[in-house]
């Protein structure tokens, strides 16, 4: 007797919700799951503004070999660019093709720099690892090569990374400059938000005590500012130029392009229209920050995504209905400096200490939903720690203490 054939699961995006759904499926013996995804790592994001300040980078990137390790699971590194719903296939940057029966669309998001002039060219992120560690290498390389810091520090975006890098900022330059043997020079953080306030999603006070805790740190607010152009050395908002040579930019980003560029129905906000067990279509789920679903854009949903869809599929390989989808708000944990998060966790909202150790535990748990305590334990220990080599001390850019 043949053994009946395996239904294949293409999974694309080796983010939260692409990890999680390839875990949960692993141990399926009637699938074979296959992540493709354009990055051999996991980027572990909210810990990446503290990559650009300094922290080691076992806590913001993890293998994705070390999280699938001894898991039934078959990793491609290659980048996802056009789907033919007829073969069933999706083909890579390579130009290999991948077959599926079932596929979960899970890439997330991109930067979205809004058509503003000089921006792209002249601005620093901290999306990617490589970002956070320019970012960093470019603070400690210009105190050195002028011997006095930048004097004006740019954040533009008043959202979670936005208010968590600009946080973190005032206490890294001076650490910098002491690193470095510099003498004490004084020295602005600014944050730049087009709304009227902080992080305008959340509830008002949320953002009151943010903004309240960015100024006792020293941050000046630039609220209800748009952007309008960047050059190598100023930040023109409101018709006025902010001298600067480090613009920040964590404001803007955009659903992932395959979706537009392969037929999927877009909504208003720009994310893929989905049913209500998340499928774009039948045999596709879309999940994450890709799908048009009430909280998306958030870790926490992101992973409650993968776990729903995976569940699904396993119901659908074995003949039972299937269940609907039923978003949960998650819980919302903002550090701001050493020390203090914001949260707001349903009708609840608490500032300070106890704020940020939710905030370490919660960290725990992101990193657990993705390995086995153990492991886990390793990233999570490592959020206080340093990198290994300062770049401008040892000719490297791989990493710095002293």
């Amino acid at each position: 007797i043949e053994k009946p054939s395996k239904q294949k699961v293409l999974i694309l995006g080796g983010g939260f919700g692409g990890i999680k759904t390839a875990l949960e499926l692993a141990t399926c013996r009637r699938l074979e799951i296959t992540l493709l995804s354009d990055r051999s790592d996991f980027r572990y994001y909210p810990m990446l503004y503290r990559s650009a300040t300094g922290g080691s980078r076992v806590a913001s990137t993890i293998p994705l070999a070390e999280i699938f390790e001894g898991q039934a699971t078959t990793i491609i590194e290659d980048e996802a660019v056009s789907l033919d719903r007829g073969q069933k296939t999706v083909k890579g940057r390579s130009g290999k093709s991948y077959s599926f029966d079932t596929l979960v669309v899970a890439l997330g998001v991109v930067t979205n720099y809004f058509g503003i002039k000089g921006l792209q060219e002249f601005s620093y992120g901290i999306k990617t690892l490589e970002d956070a560690h320019e970012l960093r290498d470019h603070l400690h390389q210009q105190l050195v090569d002028e011997q006095k810091p930048d004097l004006n520090y740019v954040v533009v975006g008043g959202g979670a990374t936005g208010v968590e890098l600009a946080g973190a900022l005032p206490d890294y330059i001076r650490h910098i400059m002491k690193r470095h043997g510099l003498p004490s020079r004084d020295f602005t953080v600014d944050i730049v938000e087009a709304e009227p306030r902080l992080m305008p999603r959340m509830n008002e006070n949320y953002s009151r005590a943010l903004a309240k805790r960015l100024r006792r740190l020293g941050v000046q607010l630039h609220l209800g500012q748009k952007v309008e152009a960047e050059t190598a050395d100023s930040l023109t908002i409101g018709g006025q130029a902010i001298q600067s040579r480090t613009v920040v930019w964590t404001a803007g980003v955009t659903n992932h392009p395959f979706l537009k560029a392969n037929g999927f129905m877009i909504s208003e906000r720009g994310k893929a229209v989905v049913n209500e067990y998340l499928q774009a279509e039948p045999a596709i789920y879309v999940i994450g920050d890709n799908a048009d679903t009430a909280y998306s854009g958030m870790a926490q949903t992101a992973l409650r995504d993968g776990l729903y869809v995976s569940d699904n599929i396993k119901r659908q390989v074995t003949g039972q209905k299937l269940s609907p989808y039923r978003p949960q708000r998650p819980i919302y944990v903002t550090p701001c400096g050493n020390w203090w998060a914001a949260v707001s966790w349903g009708r609840f909202r608490f500032y300070g200490l106890a704020g940020w150790f939710l905030r370490r535990i919660a960290d725990f748990i992101g990193y657990h939903d993705l390995e086995p305590w153990w492991k886990a334990s390793k990233h999570w220990l490592a959020e206080n720690s340093h990198e290994e080599s300062c770049p401008l001390c040892t000719g490297q850019k791989n990493g710095w203490t002293h």
